[in-house]
């Protein structure tokens, strides 16, 4: 019993130290882009909310961005650099609580392999200024098959 006790505790302080850490999902945050600034000069332009989804890979609440339910023809924008990432033409309902889209524009978003939270995933990133945007998942809708599960803060809309 007292085995079992010591391994949960190391197992909780394990998980613990890894959503802490700022890098998680993240493994670009020091790469070269075109678009880079001091930790500081991010806090400032983004906000705290945007701050921690875009440059320490955090995930907002399911169902809480408007962004989920924009239906509108337009354009999803990078909320860091303004990186157009998504064309609405391709955003559908994954009933997942999250903008979705099967397909990015070419180019515009990078993918990284994302072992964070004691599973495989692959995160996806602005190609421009590096920041967080969310997940890429093999259940998506034809013709791709991708579901890109993106965080709405990581994003900004711009009606065409």
């Amino acid at each position: 019993m007292q085995r079992r006790r010591q391994f949960l505790g190391t197992a909780i302080a394990a998980l613990a130290a890894t959503l802490a850490s700022p890098a998680l999902g993240n493994p670009h945050a020091k790469g070269k882009f075109a678009v880079r600034m001091t930790k500081a000069q991010w806090k400032t332009k983004l906000g705290a909310k945007r701050f921690h989804i875009l440059r320490e890979a955090g995930t907002e609440r399911a169902y809480s961005s408007p962004l989920n339910d924009e239906k509108r023809a337009g354009t999803f924008h990078c909320a860091g650099c303004d990186a157009p990432l998504f064309s609405s033409l391709t955003k559908y309902d994954s009933r997942t609580g999250w903008p979705s889209f099967w397909d990015a524009m070419d180019g515009r978003v990078g993918y990284a392999k994302d072992t964070s939270l004691f599973m495989v995933r692959i995160e996806e990133h602005c190609a421009r200024c590096g920041g967080h945007l969310g997940h890429r998942f093999s259940d998506g809708p034809k013709p791709t098959g991708k579901r890109h599960c993106i965080n709405g803060l990581s994003l900004r809309f711009k009606p065409a």
